[in-house]
């Protein structure tokens, strides 16, 4: 799944890494946002074809004949998001969700209540880039099957794009099947994450700080 994550490097770190100049200007100021959660405004990169923008979009999308039905879902299967009716309307409009990792919760084999929150990042600790689709109401992370790798802390995670394909993803231009290609068979392996649990401070949206991602000690 993925129902919170990290953004606490500067657009400028970035975009540096994306490698494609957004237009007009971006802050090299840290965002050190450590707990972003559904609804919240989010730091996005989008290419609507003059180039790369950067856009502070709510997390969570839904088309409006479902307003007001249920919550705005904040992810999408990749497995049916280029078909799937829900998201017909959001799935032409890709975006780039820029983040340093993000956080998944462990249920206790004995006691389902209780939840160990795990910090999940690329072992490199380089910035990555989460594939996404939405307008400017919203947007959702499109997710993929853990392949096994990830299974003892969560099903489900991000599509994470290496640079190359995330610029690609995010242009226009890029035709529909190849996207759909892109997120169903080019996001990054399972082996290339690392994971560790941290405090439980973390289910609590009002906490921030970079103590949220420190390793839980005995």
């Amino acid at each position: 799944m993925c129902g919170r994550f990290v953004q606490d490097r500067s657009l400028a770190d970035y975009v540096d890494w994306l490698g494609v100049r957004p237009i007009g200007g971006y802050d090299a100021i840290a965002l050190e946002r450590f707990n972003i959660a559904p609804t919240a405004q989010v730091s996005v990169l989008q290419n609507r074809g003059a180039g790369l923008l950067i856009s502070a979009i709510k997390w969570g999308w839904q088309p409006h004949w479902a307003t007001g039905k249920r919550p705005p879902p904040i992810n999408a299967r990749v497995e049916t998001v280029a078909t799937n009716r829900f998201f017909k309307d959001a799935w032409p409009h890709r975006l780039l969700v820029p983040a340093t990792g993000w956080y998944e919760w462990v249920a206790d084999p004995e006691d389902a209540k209780r939840k160990q929150p795990y910090f999940i990042h690329l072992k490199s600790g380089e910035p990555m880039f989460f594939a996404g689709i939405g307008t400017h109401e919203g947007f959702v992370i499109i997710t993929a099957d853990s392949e096994g790798g990830m299974v003892d802390v969560h099903d489900r995670r991000p599509v994470v794009l290496e640079p190359g394909l995330a610029a690609e993803w995010a242009d226009p231009e890029t035709p529909a099947a190849r996207a759909e290609e892109i997120v169903r068979s080019g996001g990054t392996g399972t082996e290339a994450f690392k994971w560790y649990p941290v405090g439980k401070a973390v289910g609590n949206v009002r906490n921030q700080g970079p103590q949220l991602v420190l390793p839980l000690t005995e």
